[in-house]
């Protein structure tokens, strides 16, 4: 099937502009100054791969000419009906491929996200729920050779966590970790149950693409910043020093507090991430809101509200609600977790196709 005329349309477009962002940058007086290089080069290298297909497809299209004219020369049919079969192939490989660039978002190449855990209903049995969570990521992100760190933590009493903020950083994190965003529930029976009587637990998850100073700039007479006590079970570092921080960006509401580390400097830096990630997070969704609007669904819109999974222990069996499908509680408590995204990532596919 032959791309539509409108797809090729997008794809000039697409190489007009990467060609005015490579004057842009050539040309050192440019508006912004060097600040704004890291943003016009991100922008440029995200355009790359449709200015090259744009090319291999004219290529592609320049030799389809050469060879049909050729079919008129009768020494020469054989060799040109050959060549015709060898461009149908390769248009065949190259439409998907440009059909999978122009469907392609910006941020669908960041490394580096920030997740949000927090315990939903259910008490104590909530908390344990999170913390199973975060070693079923933890073991993903082991598998996938990931960086993570523990940016804050608010321990429960019984060994799980009320509230849990990590950073990700490796290749295609935030591709496959934006679908954890939304509500996770369980069904199990809880160790403080007597009775054997299964309960049903809730957990929310968060996920955004960490914002690089370059993504949002913050100006800082609109941040409030306060330090005070550390509250809760924790080091002996708790309730000695004012190590915690909060920083309130004051025209947005938006609030951010760090408290897990021993110093006061190291929690101000990982509240100032997460500050900076919820804020882009904010603009990034409203952008998308827009662009969405008429959407029916959205596989990974990021909704905390939304009931993406449920954990059934009895039945031994993790339910996608979005791929409809099953998976074994085993398995994804081990953190192997590529199934659901590639199901889930089919879906998005067809969903952004029928965008275009």
């Amino acid at each position: 099937m032959a791309i539509a005329e409108a797809l090729l349309r997008k794809l000039r477009e697409s190489r007009e502009r990467y060609d005015a962002l490579t004057a842009q940058l050539s040309d050192s007086a440019a508006p912004g100054g060097g600040r704004r290089v890291p943003l016009l080069m991100r922008e440029r290298g995200g355009l790359q791969k449709q200015v090259d297909l744009l090319a291999a497809l004219e290529a592609l299209t320049l030799r389809e000419s050469e060879a049909q004219a050729m079919l008129a020369d009768e020494e020469l049919a054989t060799l040109a009906k050959d060549e015709l079969e060898q461009v149908a192939r390769e248009r065949e490989v190259l439409e998907r491929d440009v059909l999978d660039a122009l469907i392609a978002e910006p941020d669908d190449e960041r490394r580096k996200v920030i997740m949000e855990l927090r315990a939903g209903t259910g008490g104590d049995e909530a908390s344990l729920f999170v913390a199973d969570l975060y070693r079923i990521y933890e073991r993903f992100f082991d598998a996938q050779g990931w960086r993570h760190e523990i940016l804050d933590a608010a321990p429960s009493e019984v060994g799980g966590f009320r509230e849990l903020t990590l950073s990700v950083e490796g290749d295609g994190a935030w591709r496959a970790l934006k679908f954890e965003s939304g509500g996770h529930r369980v069904q199990r029976v809880p160790q403080t149950e007597s009775q054997g009587r299964i309960h049903t637990s809730a957990a929310t998850v968060a996920v955004l693409p960490e914002a690089e100073e370059v993504d949002l700039e913050i100006n800082p007479a609109d941040l409030r910043i306060e330090t005070m006590r550390a509250g809760g079970a924790g080091g002996q570092h708790v309730n000695k020093t004012e190590s915690a921080v909060r920083i309130t960006h004051v025209p947005t509401g938006t609030v951010a507090m760090c408290m897990d580390n021993k110093s006061q400097h190291k929690n101000r830096a990982s509240a100032m991430r997460v500050l900076r990630s919820r804020l882009f997070e904010a603009e990034r969704a409203r952008q998308h809101a827009e662009r969405a609007a008429l959407r029916k669904s959205q596989v990974g819109s990021g909704d905390r509200n939304s009931r993406v999974r449920t954990y059934n222990w009895p039945q031994n069996r993790v339910t996608d609600h979005r791929a409809n499908e099953n998976y074994s509680l085993e398995q994804v408590l081990a953190g192997k977790l590529t199934s659901v995204y590639e199901a889930l990532l089919a879906l998005e596919r067809e969903e952004r196709l029928s965008q275009l």
